[in-house]
């Protein structure tokens, strides 16, 4: 989408809102178009780079002063755009990379990481995304970017950052030629317990980081 139409004209390009506005924009429209699938061999590369830009504006809207909505209720927006098929296309390219492990937040102690699938966390970023690009392109710039910064701190700015973080690990066991055939047995739908996926995803990746560590994986 071009800046005329996702614009008003007597906005100034220079603008902090506008400027944060093209950089969700433009990830909205990346990801959509990798989803398509036309070029599955550049997936994650492509992935890598989206999210990395993306989380240049959430480190600015982080970095921002508060910012106050200028009514006290959200506008009702109607139902979310269904992101299903987005959702399945990539889970389809991905495989089978999609499932890693992460931990919610390092600085909870003794937190055991838990399994996550890529797909689903970039088609939730992309959820609250819209959801304030539709109050972007309806003229409530404050609530927009109201919504894009306090949704950066509750959800996307954490799955964004994990996601980044697996995607730069499938890239880097390429490069750096260590296989991830230990990751197939893990799936966050199987049919067993959260302190049994979480004990699973735990061994996998001390397995993974111990061994071009040189360290002893934990028995």
């Amino acid at each position: 989408m071009s800046d005329a139409t996702l614009h008003a004209t007597t906005q100034n390009p220079d603008d902090f809102a506008v400027q944060i506005a093209d950089q969700i924009e433009s990830f909205l429209v990346a990801v959509t178009e990798v989803a398509r699938g036309d070029e599955p061999g550049s997936t994650v590369p492509f992935l890598l780079l989206e999210v990395s830009q993306l989380l240049l504006a959430g480190g600015r809207l982080g970095a921002h002063e508060d910012i106050v909505p200028d009514e006290r209720y959200e506008p009702d927006l109607g139902p979310e755009a269904d992101v299903d098929e987005l959702r399945e296309n990539l889970a389809r390219l991905l495989d089978p990379v999609d499932i890693y492990s992460e931990v919610f937040d390092p600085y909870e102690p003794r937190k055991a990481p838990v399994p996550a699938r890529i797909s689903d966390d970039l088609a939730d970023v992309i959820t609250d995304l819209r959801h304030g690009m539709a109050h972007y392109r309806a003229g409530r710039i404050t609530e927009a970017l109201w919504w894009w910064q306090f949704s950066y701190f509750s959800n996307w700015g954490s799955t964004a950052s994990a996601t980044l973080r697996a995607l730069h690990s499938i890239l880097a066991h390429v490069r750096l030629d260590q296989p991830l055939e230990e990751l197939d047995g893990l799936d966050t739908d199987q049919d067993v317990g959260d302190e049994a996926l979480e004990v699973e995803a735990g061994r996998v990746m001390a397995e993974e980081i111990a061994g071009p560590l040189g360290m002893r994986p934990a028995k």
